[in-house]
């Protein structure tokens, strides 16, 4: 009884092992355009494979951060939460542009003077991230970049927003 308990199980963590890896293949096929995008400059695709109100979202919970952790008080904190959304609206529209994401490209060595590697090398800088999710990062690091499926595409989704420094440089 026990043996085949244990075979149900580790035909069970076999088959989610595998899930993982499709999804990794599948979203490294997406992965490959966008970084297509970014170095050619291709506003259209890059759109297509961006979810813009996601990196907002992104942006807007990082400016709600750094206000509460300002040291600002009462009012000045409620003022500096409230604009939080009008910045991120604002800022996303600066700074999610392909131009602007060569800097996350560069960082994973998709430097313009190297060829994009294909679809199986970029699979295996991808790792789950739960929730059906994928994310980017080299060996060890931070996730730098997350991936989500919508409909059939999967589209970048989030960032780390520790990773990425809003403040004003002085």
């Amino acid at each position: 009884m026990r043996i085949r308990a244990l075979i149900a199980l580790s035909a069970a963590a076999a088959s989610l092992a595998a899930c993982a890896t499709a999804d990794r293949y599948d979203a490294a096929g997406d992965v490959h355009a966008l970084l297509t995008s970014i170095r050619n400059n291709d506003r259209a695709t890059f759109d297509s494979l961006v979810d813009h109100q996601a990196l907002k979202g992104a942006i807007e919970t990082r400016l709600v951060q750094e206000a509460r952790g300002s040291g600002l008080k009462g009012a000045w904190q409620a003022a500096a939460i409230a604009l939080a959304g009008p910045a991120a609206d604002v800022a996303g529209e600066a700074l999610i542009r392909p131009e602007v994401f060569r800097a996350a490209a560069n960082y994973y060595g998709y430097t313009p003077d190297r060829p994009i590697p294909g679809r199986i090398a970029i699979a295996s800088a991808l790792r789950p991230a739960g929730d059906g999710r994928v994310c980017a990062a080299k060996k060890d690091g931070p996730c730098l970049l997350t991936f989500t499926r919508e409909g059939g595409a999967w589209r970048l989704s989030g960032f780390d927003a520790q990773a990425v420094d809003l403040r004003a440089k002085r």
